[in-house]
């Protein structure tokens, strides 16, 4: 196990895509789970999907951090790309741990639109980096933990599964993926040469309530629901690691408190304060499993009727550019450093997925 060497509790800690999926849901558990705590959240509230989940996810968090009187939440719109704005957030709040979760997300996207992917997960990244590099200016404490998103699209066809932190990820067959690596990469290279711990999660297939609707589980689901097909990639015969989204915020507050340690090597320079993690279930679901699972959460929650004719509205199509067959996540080293292992089955997940979706939509 990993010494806990960053105490969370009355520090300042920076959450950037703090209005997206896996960022408000980190800021509502360090919320409910870290007493003293100053929450700066990062995001541009664009419109990659429907505003009004982002907005939810808000309210949720103003919601949460108002019944609390010895911590504080501070929502600030801008874009991380935008280096005077990055800049001008780290002089003010002076955050003692980073967690970079803005990104533009999606592998088919970034087929389409990959100038977005440049600004965000390029650029926007390294404008982190910089951040971090200048907050130890003038001896100042500066940032004692940069944690970052990373993704299993990093693995591209690895034939080996499951797919390990030590495998070869050199291949990618995405921009996405190639911007992923990139940022790992950077990190390495800035941990190396300005001593900035850093640590990289390798997210596999999230999922969960107030998702991201380009998520097939919740794609599928609008859908249904519109009456229109739904297409299953590779005939059906894909195999992904679904990974439940509190799973993914209990790997990354765990992560948070253990960052690499600092040391210089034998040439005096410092060794890089590095680390990548998986952060996955650990058990591939096939395609067509998990759509049949999904109806019958979907028909159970009274999202789509009792005599749904799901048959007339599945069509199976080939492999598309940028996809792979199967996502794996070896998490070894994630248990054997934290302790933990991801666990929500992928029935209990999409039950509460259906049911958060009847809700919000009133159904």
């Amino acid at each position: 196990m990993k010494n806990k060497n960053i105490s969370l509790t009355g520090k300042t800690i920076l959450v950037t895509g703090a209005a997206g999926f896996i960022g408000a849901n980190l800021i509502l558990e360090l919320l409910r789970t870290v007493p003293s705590v100053h929450l700066a959240g990062i995001d541009n509230m664009n419109d990659y999907y429907d505003v009004r989940i982002k907005e939810y996810r808000l309210a949720e968090i103003e919601a949460a951090a108002a019944g609390l009187s010895d911590s504080a939440w501070t929502f600030l719109r801008g874009s991380i790309a935008d280096k005077a704005f990055v800049d001008s957030v780290f002089q003010e709040y002076q955050p003692s741990v980073v967690v970079n979760l803005a990104a533009q997300a999606g592998v088919r996207y970034s087929i389409t639109n990959p100038d977005a992917y440049i600004e965000s997960n390029l650029i926007g990244f390294y404008n982190i980096l910089e951040a971090c590099r200048h907050s130890y200016d003038n001896g100042a404490p500066g940032v004692g933990h940069l944690v970052y998103a990373s993704s299993s699209s990093v693995y591209g066809t690895n034939p080996k599964i499951p797919y390990s932190t030590d495998d070869k990820v050199d291949n990618p067959v995405s921009l996405y993926a190639a911007t992923k690596k990139s940022n790992e990469l950077l990190a390495h290279a800035y941990s190396k040469l300005y001593n900035i711990p850093s640590t990289g999660l390798r997210f596999f297939t999230v999922y969960g309530p107030a998702g991201r609707p380009d998520m097939a589980y919740f794609g599928f689901t609008n859908k249904l629901r519109a009456g229109e097909t739904i297409e299953i990639f590779n005939y059906g015969s894909c195999r992904r690691d679904f990974t439940y989204v509190d799973d993914i915020v209990e790997g990354v507050r765990r992560v948070m408190q253990a960052a690499p340690e600092k040391a210089a090597g034998e040439d005096g320079l410092p060794l890089a304060p590095y680390a990548v993690y998986n952060i996955g279930n650990s058990q591939p679901e096939n395609l067509l499993d998990f759509v049949q699972i999904l109806q019958e959460e979907l028909v159970r929650a009274g999202v789509l009727a009792p005599d749904y004719d799901f048959e007339s509205h599945k069509k199976l199509v080939p492999m598309q550019p940028g996809d792979v067959p199967v996502t794996y996540a070896d998490t070894a080293a994630l248990e054997a450093d934290f302790g933990f292992k991801p666990c929500t089955g992928l029935r209990d997940g999409l039950r509460k997925f259906a049911e958060w979706y009847r809700e919000f939509y009133g159904l």
